[in-house]
């Protein structure tokens, strides 16, 4: 019965972890909220999964991959063992509720209530106070690591940058081996999946290997997350990257703009992690984004009330019209209304795209001609919340 309704409980357990009051500090990064419900589920099913298959003998500790990415990460955010004990209890509290709802739901018997309550009561403590020490010792070597290696300098000097405190620029250059009076490119290269990083690692050697000439600053920001900045007032040319990323299932990118100086190379940072944050929020299937993509519909999705109140009052009925009719109305805005050449993009004819043009003035409460402009920035919106978003030609 747990196993089956496990869904809908997990939700919520995830919702109460997050809020904690330790992991609510670290919890807007999309990667590192992600490898905890990842965690939650794979600690709570396998206490589950082991009653199924040895009902009442003890439960070994769950010290997989899950669970040591999380502690790695939560460590590196300079977490200590609190923040790890909080969530488990957090957890042990949530699903003891849970079970003690399903067992009363199965019998009256009060003898059998208590043998039940009991032993399943003895059964989550010891697992999860073994869970607990067997990644005790992971813990202590993360930090001790952390504590003396280059990772740590590195990301305290570029977290120090990156919060506009006072370091003198010199220093920090020396202890990076990287230059801040030249343009920047900032990217995030995460996994939303344990079982990738190594081709995380991959695409991160990628991405540095192709910075011909220059030398790039490459972060670990955590287990799950690399940082990069590429010098060069071009950009970097990431054609092969990105075909590479598409062909690895649990790698994404997110790119922010090319900008100039110690500011720069702060700003198109922080634009990339609200790129990355912004494919969360959307669920985005797309594997690589451009801040210059998604910044109009990054600026007006920071209030989501705001911006659907923005979309129904432009495109009224026109905001459930199907996929095809909305692409077509969006690259004849982007082709400047000029109707041959979105007809050749969307290589239909002419006649075809001026019958569907018609339609969308039916449903649009302004004709297009009149409200283009905001037509498009609310249909970019819709795109980037769809399920499965579209792709301009």
């Amino acid at each position: 019965m747990v196993l089956s309704g496990s869904q809908g409980w997990l939700s919520e357990l995830d919702a109460a972890t997050l809020a904690s009051p330790y992991i609510r500090a670290v919890a807007d990064d999309p990667v590192l909220a992600e490898s905890i419900r990842q965690c939650n589920r794979s600690i709570q099913l396998h206490w589950v999964a082991a009653n199924i298959s040895h009902p009442g003998e003890p439960v070994p500790a769950n010290v997989g991959t899950e669970s040591l990415t999380v502690a790695r990460d939560l460590i590196r955010r300079g977490l200590d063992e609190s923040a790890v004990v909080d969530w488990y209890r957090i957890g042990q509290d949530f699903v003891w509720r849970h079970w003690m709802r399903k067992v009363f739901t199965l019998t009256a018997d009060p003898d059998e209530l208590r043998d039940v309550l009991d032993i399943s009561a003895r059964s989550m403590a010891a697992f999860v106070d073994a869970t607990i020490a067997g990644i005790y010792h992971q813990i202590q070597a993360e930090r001790d690591e952390l504590t003396r290696g280059t990772h740590a300098q590195r990301r305290e000097i570029v977290g120090l940058i990156l919060d506009g405190a006072p370091i003198a620029q010199q220093h920090a250059e020396r202890q990076l081996g990287y230059e801040f009076e030249r343009d920047h490119t900032a990217l995030v290269i995460w996994s939303d999946r344990s079982s990738a990083l190594t081709d995380l690692d991959r695409v991160t050697e990628m991405i540095l290997r192709s910075a011909a000439n220059v030398r790039p600053l490459s972060v670990l920001a955590g287990a799950a997350t690399r940082w990069v900045w590429i010098p060069g007032e071009d950009g970097p040319d990431l054609a092969d990257v990105v075909t590479v990323v598409h062909q690895l299932a649990g790698v994404r990118m997110a790119v922010g703009p090319t900008t100039a100086g110690i500011d720069g190379f702060r700003r198109s940072h922080l634009d990339a992690i609200s790129t990355q944050r912004m494919m969360a929020q959307f669920r985005a299937t797309q594997r690589v984004v451009r801040f210059t993509d998604v910044e109009l519909v990054a600026a007006l999705s920071t209030n989501t009330e705001r911006a659907d109140r923005f979309i129904k009052h432009t495109l009224g009925d026109f905001e459930s019209a199907d996929a095809e009719l909305q692409r077509t109305v969006l690259t004849f805005v982007h082709e400047q209304c000029h109707a041959s050449r979105a007809a050749e993009r969307l290589f239909v004819h002419r006649n075809t795209l001026l019958r569907r043009l018609v339609h969308a003035d039916r449903l649009l409460p302004k004709p297009l001609k009149e409200s283009s402009v905001h037509v498009a920035v609310a249909l970019e919106v819709l795109r980037w919340r769809a399920a499965v978003p579209q792709t301009l030609p």
